[in-house]
């Protein structure tokens, strides 16, 4: 018996929404995903950081308009939600085009406005959306960039947005006193969630830093899986990065989180080798992850005269 932790890779050399939603189906059965979806409450949720970002920085609208159509298709009673940065997640699915693009699907927006504290390790306290932590099923639509501060954002990051509003910003400054501590409360984050699977969007990447300003590159890729911490890892190993340098993954490696070692992954699909050569690059000296008192003023500040514009 296999008991291994399956990972499913797919190439797309482009934002075609036949071929994401046939990875959908590829990837489907390994993902522990029933054949039929009738009323089970799914909600997506694709990495929507600002609304003052660029395209690249959120997440793709066809690969949205794919996985949703797939869910549609299956039956399920959909909805998509974030808590970006800066505006709401209707104004950020607006100027990025996303809402345009489910234009037709039974697609409800759900704002992530109703935190519900947890204590996480080492001590921390930090609000949940409960929007995110009510569903049967949710979708994690990370898309794969380099981060300045945590060396590249995949699945397991991308769940940072089921933090609340401004506390991710509090988290970075009250509890983000390292890289490791940060990572630590990353992996604590995946350990709350419902049933959830990601599938990653590896299509068109943002290279050499991030999550905001970074460059464009084409990888070509899609990445399924049950387990965030294993689907980091293999698309660690798959862009040729240094693990070590990710402190998301040396917190999973220090706590034995099944995931965090090769070994203990079936990948299926595209060879990841398949990929060698990208060229992707990541940031090996990372910035600090507190916030500058002053920029968090400033920046809570304009979030506040978005809401209130928006």
């Amino acid at each position: 018996m296999n008991d291994k932790i399956p990972i499913v890779v797919g190439r797309s050399r482009d934002y075609d929404v036949g071929r994401i939603k046939e990875f959908c189906d590829q990837a489907a059965p390994h993902l522990g995903l029933p054949e039929s979806m009738h009323g089970t409450a799914v909600l997506l949720k694709p990495n929507l950081i600002s609304s003052r970002a660029s395209k690249l920085a959120c997440s793709e609208a066809r690969f949205v308009r794919g996985v949703a159509e797939w869910f549609v298709d299956q039956g399920a009673r959909l909805s998509i939600g974030d808590s970006p940065s800066f505006g709401s997640a209707a104004q950020v699915l607006k100027k990025m085009g996303i809402e345009a693009e489910l234009e037709g699907l039974d697609v409800a927006i759900v704002e992530f406005k109703t935190p519900k504290e947890h204590r996480l390790t080492h001590g921390v306290k930090v609000g949940i959306a409960e929007e995110a932590l009510g569903c049967d099923l949710l979708v994690n639509l990370p898309r794969i960039k380099a981060h300045n501060q945590m060396h590249v954002t995949i699945a397991v990051k991308n769940l940072f947005g089921i933090v609340c509003g401004m506390r991710k910003a509090m988290c970075h400054m009250k509890n983000g006193l390292s890289h490791r501590k940060f990572g630590d409360l990353m992996l604590d984050l995946s350990t709350l969630l419902p049933h959830s699977i990601s599938l990653v969007d590896g299509i068109q990447t943002m290279n050499k830093r991030g999550p905001i300003n970074g460059e464009p590159l084409d990888l070509g890729c899609l990445c399924g899986g049950r387990d965030p911490v294993a689907v980091d890892t293999l698309l660690l190993s798959l862009l040729e990065l240094d693990v070590k340098k990710c402190p998301v993954w040396r917190a999973a490696a220090a706590r034995a989180f099944p995931g965090a070692t090769l070994d203990a992954i079936d990948c299926l699909g595209v060879p990841p080798e398949s990929f060698s050569g990208s060229g992707f690059r990541a940031p090996t000296i990372l910035n600090p992850v507190p916030f500058n008192p002053f920029r968090f003023l400033n920046s809570s500040l304009r979030r506040a005269m978005a809401s209130a514009n928006g």
